[in-house]
């Protein structure tokens, strides 16, 4: 029985043995075995193969530990056995020399790429992981035996380690291309590049790096007995080690968050599903229709209920009649100032009168030397054609931040651009070899097309202009940033990728069968990677421009849909030319080639090519090319107005009479002392070196000639109905009209002299410029005509009571007559017969008041929809070239202006914080300059930027890296040694150590940044910083400290005005808060933007202000004027301030109906309808207040009488003949500013002038002055004129 029982335990006890001893025994260990080592046989140009090799790993040289512990840290321990040699680990590190100038960025990214090919290369494990599968007999003539070289293998990759260094890397930034850098790296289009894409190009053979093909297999799981290399990574979000951090925001999405969203559109106000401006205005109208009705309907039930007659004017009865209690009350002290006043000003104008017409030769002989001594100032004259002084005040923002930019910068250069399209060539297909689909290319990139191109490219090179007996060529005024080194000009072209050549762009590779590589394969490569010196296809061209920079693809194709390159409908070729500010004479040399430029265009012929083009100064001869071809236009428009004045002012009493009676000498005399007026302003102010603008000669003679006519119009109309009293002489007469209607000229001109001489207050220099010129025009057109013209017109009545025939004074007419009649012309009587009567019955006065205050409401309810800017193409001829490049401009092109965040100034480059604040890699902020200018490009369609930024010191921080090959100095001299060079006393400018791979800081940073700048690219090198930013960064004190520098990137696509100002505006937004977040605001210096239209736009951000404050200035004065003018009488000056705030903001709705923006010539005539709207109010409310009718009604149809007629031939009629003549004119801005907005502000100021004012003074005039009717009734006593006016 003990025996089975003992047996359990004794198995158990053995069991317990043999586990002990097998924990004691040594483990079995799977010996280390190569696939490789040392290289042997030459694979193509300088790449070799390496030699098979099945053996266990080799202790490395002590020489190679360097490199080991450069490239490969993971494997330096122990005795450092691996499976290659010292040179296979020279030929990895100049392999990883191009993805560590764009993946070292972010160390976690480069740490698992780095480990992929450590692994690969040197892994004393490879046997694991790698597989020869092909290989090549090769005899090693230094052993003398037999080897093999290695010429297929395959690379077992984990999928988990692949898609972890994909995600490490996919959001990596190259600043200098303002591309994800794995767009250089994959072979594919960032979109399309994947962990598995991106790893089989790299170890393609076809990439022309790789020596021989490596073939990926990936899997995490074992396959065919082979253990999948799976090693540890690092997250873009994960720190190397404790001196580095994680990558930044900019290239590891993780990092950022969120990806910025744009701010939601402010929702638009709206009331019951409409405009709530629309409704407000609606209900408004309603509202005054309701009230005003109910008043108008009870005081005509109140007279029916009190008086016996229905057809007595409302307020002509006794309850309502001024003349009630005109001779019963009291005379106020108010009432007898004004009469003061205004009898002061009578009787000054009637004595000036009689003096003119008595001294008529002294007073014109002193007319003509004050005239000509104004116009002597024409010596002076100097106009202002330059945009940026037309629109942009010197001390505006954009003016100063132009100037900050060209001081420190240069001047943005001039743009010569062409777009190209193929309109009878068809698309082509290409199909890649070996397999792939097919791939679509646009018309313009067939290869017989590009031919075309490259000609007219050479032939645009090649043209020659001649300047003060030099020859002039593009190479002498181009863009070259590589100069002295590399003098090639800057040509921004697809065919750049080409390098501009023919035999570039026939070269290809293939056999009878196949084309392995040509022109295609090319392009495609080129542009995903343009900074690329080697396309790594089978023809190993490179994309880098001849003259040293990228050709973006987004600058040089247009036409395409997404990022679909070859589907390119146009090319875009622009060839940027150096532009000289203050160098006059290399400017001039720049215009003569342009000039040359522009004539070879037009001429050239090619039928398979249509070509749009516009050079820097196109637009500006277009603007003078359309300004002389509507001399003509306007003269006739002068000459319809000259020809009506000269005939309408006579008064033809009959057929007889015709040549006596006739004015046209005095019509032309009095036209030319309004023409002189503009000559004297223009002349006074260039004394003072005041410069003209295009403004001021199109706008102020027709402003100067509707107010100098209907004073004309007033004097002599006035005079022709009044007769002369018994015993008075010519002189009193005359003096005596001159005294009752030049105080109502001189309240319009005076009124408008201030109105526009406060204009000037404006800080838009269109605006300032005009007011200040047509203010001093008013003013001397004023004194001319009651000194000159009076003088003539007093000559001009002699010589018609003489019988003298007009124009040919010495001869008599045989037509006798005793003195000069008194008439009425047919215009007067209808105004006081017809038109005033019908106009101010009392069925008649609520229509007009309930139609004008509806046109107020609509015009109020559309004034925030009138549109802001001007469009370009508006201020070219219709027939213009340059019409046909806008067009083509929005259809085509991809990117918008270039634009520069400027950090002025100040900034300390040097210090680890002041880095952080601007740079956009490792342990930079996450609010730094560059990432928030990234960041605005994530949401590109709201903030209008259209890329990452190109940034100068995140490319100098990976060209200084002691891992790069870039940054080496002579160890004898300390001079720089670019990367191309082969010396062997070139030394790393910074050592191999932990400190060394730390960025540079202190006196190191300045030391080193020259050279960066120096750097021109090379395959060895690409990050060579010369030709991408020699411009970026500003020295000073002798190149020991930066001062200013840019950050550029690109807008989006810009088409409209609209689209120009809200980039501007987003863009200071964006610099506003990268100032304010680095924590300068506080300090003299600060970031701005800067685009080369931002001068031209500025003035909208600021426009409604400007509308407003220019405005409301001009309604103010004319207000104060007019109340101290007309005796007084502040009521009258309010009626005549709203009545033309009402024509001003009808104005505003005519702009938006008739789709006229608004902008600083519309501006500039809005200010003039202030000017021309005082001319047809200002005279008719005087008349009102000083006539001595009874009643409201009774005044305001004497005004409208007398003064009416007047008004209408004089304004109205004189600038209707010459406005239509404007609406034929070739040039759009004609069109739609002067013609339109002309028109609108003669109908509406004839409109309200003659039919709303006398019906509102009718309503609500001022009471009549009692102490001005007093005094009228004692001058006029016991003469024709008191049975006339108190009948």
């Amino acid at each position: 029985m003990g025996s089975p029982q003992g047996s359990p335990g004794r198995g158990g006890l053995g069991l317990l043995v043999l586990f002990f001893l097998l924990l004691l025994s040594p483990v079995v260990v799977l010996p280390q075995l190569c696939v490789w080592y040392g290289e042997c046989g030459v694979a193509s140009g300088d790449k070799r193969y390496n030699c098979a090799y099945d053996g266990p790993p080799i202790a490395l040289p002590e020489d190679g530990y360097d490199l080991m512990q450069e490239l490969c840290p993971g494997l330096f321990f122990g005795n450092v056995s691996t499976c290659c040699d010292v040179r296979q680990l020279q030929t990895l590190k100049n392999n990883l020399q191009l993805p560590l100038q764009f993946l070292s960025r972010c160390p976690s990214c480069f740490y698992n790429l780095i480990n992929l090919f450590c692994e690969l290369t040197c892994s004393p494990d490879q046997s694991d992981f790698l597989n020869v599968t092909s290989t090549i007999p090769y005899y090693d003539p230094i052993l003398k035996e037999n080897r093999s070289s290695i010429t297929e293998l395959q690379y077992f990759i984990g999928e988990r380690f692949a898609n972890a260094m994909y995600n490490a890397c996919k959001d990596v930034e190259a600043p200098s291309s303002n591309v994800k850098a794995l767009g250089l790296l994959c072979g594919k289009d960032v979109k399309d590049c994947n962990a598995t894409n991106w790893i089989e190009y790299m170890f393609s053979k076809d990439n022309g790096q790789t020596p021989f093909s490596i073939i990926p297999i990936f899997s995490d799981a074992p396959v065919r007995g082979m253990n999948p290399m799976n090693n540890a990574t690092k997250g873009c979000n994960e720190s190397m080690d404790d001196s580095t951090g994680p990558c930044s925001c900019q290239d590891c999405s993780i990092v950022c968050g969120p990806k910025p969203q744009p701010p939601p559109l402010p929702a638009p106000w709206l009331l019951f599903g409409l405009d709530a401006v629309y409704v407000i205005m609606w209900i408004s109208y309603m509202g005054f229709l309701l009230i005003f009705f109910a008043l108008v309907f009870g005081v005509w039930c109140y007279r029916r209920r009190h008086f016996i007659s229905e057809y007595t004017p409302i307020d002509s009865n006794i309850a309502f009649s001024v003349n009630s209690h005109r001779d019963n009350g009291k005379i106020t002290c108010g009432e007898r100032l004004g009469e003061r006043f205004e009898n002061g000003l009578r009787m000054t104008f009637t004595s000036w009168g009689a003096f003119c017409v008595r001294n008529p030769r002294p007073v014109i002989l002193f007319s003509v030397v004050f005239i000509a001594m104004c116009c002597s100032g024409f010596i002076y004259v100097k106009a202002t054609t330059n945009p940026v002084d037309l629109w942009s005040a010197p001390s505006s923002q954009a003016r100063k931040e132009k100037e900050y930019f060209d001081t420190h910068f240069g001047p943005f250069f001039r743009t010569e651009q062409l777009i190209i399209r193929a309109p009878n060539s068809h698309p082509d297909t290409y199909s890649p070899y070996p397999s792939g689909a097919d791939i679509p290319f646009g018309p313009p990139l067939t290869k017989d097309i590009l031919h075309q191109v490259l000609d007219l490219q050479d032939a645009i090179v090649n043209i020659t202009a001649s300047f003060d007996n030099e020859t002039v060529m593009l190479k002498d005024i181009c863009l070259a940033p590589l100069a002295p080194y590399n003098n090639n000009c800057t040509i921004l072209s697809v065919l750049n990728y080409f390098q501009n050549s023919h035999s570039v762009l026939d070269h290809a590779i293939g056999d009878e069968f196949f084309v392995y590589a040509d022109y295609h394969t090319h392009f495609l490569y080129c542009v995903r990677a343009p900074a690329s010196l080697n396309d790594t296809s089978l023809l190993h061209d490179p994309c880098l421009g001849t003259f040293g920079g990228p050709v973006f693809p987004w600058l040089v194709l247009g036409g395409y849909d997404d990022d679909n390159y070859n589907n390119a409908t146009a090319l875009v070729i622009t060839f940027p030319v150096n532009n000289y500010y203050n160098d006059s004479r290399k400017l001039m040399k720049a215009l003569a080639w342009e000039k040359e430029f522009i004539n070879f265009l037009k001429n050239y012929d090619n039928p398979n090519l249509t070509i749009s083009f516009s050079a820097e100064r196109s637009i500006e001869d277009e603007i003078n090319r359309e300004s002389n071809s509507d001399i003509g236009t306007v003269l006739i428009s002068y000459i319809v107005m000259f020809v009506y004045i000269s005939i309408a002012l006579g008064h033809i009493q009959s057929c007889r009479r015709l040549l006596v009676d006739s004015k046209i000498s005095l019509g032309i005399a009095g036209i030319l002392i309004v023409l002189s007026s503009v000559a004297c302003s223009i002349g006074i102010f260039s004394y003072f070196g005041i410069p003209l603008t295009l403004i001021v000669i199109e706008v102020i003679p027709f402003l100067v000639l509707a107010i100098g006519v209907d004073n004309i119009f007033i004097i002599v109309q006035t005079l022709q109905r009044d007769e002369r009293l018994q015993g008075e002489t010519l002189d009193k007469q005359i003096g005596r009209v001159l005294g009752d209607v030049a105080p109502s000229m001189f309240l319009s001109s005076f009124s408008e002299t201030v109105a526009f001489f406060l204009g000037t207050l404006s800080t838009m220099p269109a605006v300032r410029t005009f007011s200040l010129f047509a203010g001093m025009a008013v003013l001397i057109d004023f004194i001319l005509q009651v000194t000159c013209f009076v003088s003539l017109l007093g000559l001009d009545i002699k010589r018609q009571e003489r019988n003298r025939l007009d124009i040919l004074c010495c001869i008599k007419s045989n037509e006798e007559m005793s003195g000069v009649q008194r008439s009425e012309s047919i215009l007067f009587l209808f105004f006081r017969n017809l038109y005033s009567p019908y106009l101010l019955k009392d069925w008649m006065r609520p229509i007009v008041i309930a139609v004008f205050v509806g046109v107020l409401s609509f015009s109020t309810a559309v004034i925030h929809n009138v549109e802001i800017g001007l469009d370009q193409s508006l201020s070219m001829p219709d027939d213009s070239y340059v019409m046909d490049y806008f067009s083509q401009l929005g259809k085509y092109l991809h990117a918008g202006p270039p634009v520069y965040f400027v950090l002025e100034e100040g900034h300390n480059y040097t210090s680890l914080e002041g880095q952080n604040m601007v740079c956009g890699g490792v342990g930079c902020n996450n609010d730094s300059l560059v990432q928030q200018v990234f960041n605005a490009a994530e949401i590109g369609s709201y903030t209008r930027i259209g890329y990452a930024p190109s940034s100068w010191i995140d490319d100098y921080f990976d060209w200084v890296k002691p891992q790069s090959s870039c940054c080496r100095v002579y160890n004898t001299t300390g001079q720089f040694c670019n990367a191309s060079v082969t010396d062997p006393s070139c030394t790393r400018c910074r050592p191999l150590t932990q400190e060394g791979k730390q960025r540079p800081q202190g006196k190191d940073f300045m030391t080193f940044l020259p050279m960066f700048l120096s750097d021109n690219p090379n395959p060895k090198c690409g990050k060579g910083g010369h030709a991408a930013y020699n411009s970026a960064v500003n020295f000073i004190h002798n190149k020991s400290d930066v001062g200013a520098t840019y950050f550029m990137t690109y807008h989006t696509v810009l088409k409209t005005s609209s689209d120009f100002i809200d980039a501007m505006k987003k863009a200071r937004v964006i610099a506003d808060n990268i100032t304010e977040t680095m924590g300068i605001k506080e300090k003299s210096y600060r970031v701005f933007p800067y685009s080369v239209f931002y001068v031209f736009y500025e003035q909208y951000l600021t426009i409604v202000h400007d509308a407003i404050f220019n405005l409301c200035i001009s309604l103010g004065s004319i207000f104060l004027v007019t109340t101290v003018l007309l005796g007084f009488e502040v009521w009258a000056a309010v009626v005549v301030s709203i009545t033309i705030a009402m024509i001003i903001i009808n104005m505003f709705g005519v702009m938006w109906l008739w789709g006229i923006s608004l902008n600083a010539v519309s501006l500039v005539n809005l200010v003039m309808s202030c000017g021309i709207a005082v001319e047809f109010c200002s005279h008719v409310t005087r008349a009102f207040t000083v006539s001595t009718k009874g009643s409201r009604v009774e005044r305001a149809e004497e005004a409208l009488s007398h003064m009416g007629s007047s008004v209408f031939s004089g304004i109205t009629l004189t600038k209707f003949g010459g406005i239509v003549v404007l609406a034929f004119s070739k040039s759009q801005i004609f069109k739609i500013f002067y013609f339109r907005m002309y028109l609108a502000m003669v109908l509406l100021g004839a409109a309200h002038g003659l039919i709303f004012l006398p019906v509102l003074l009718s309503y609500i005039g001022p009471s009549v002055n009692k102490a001005k009717t007093h005094t009228a009734r004692e001058r006029t006593r016991g003469t024709e004129r008191e049975r006339l006016l108190y009948f």
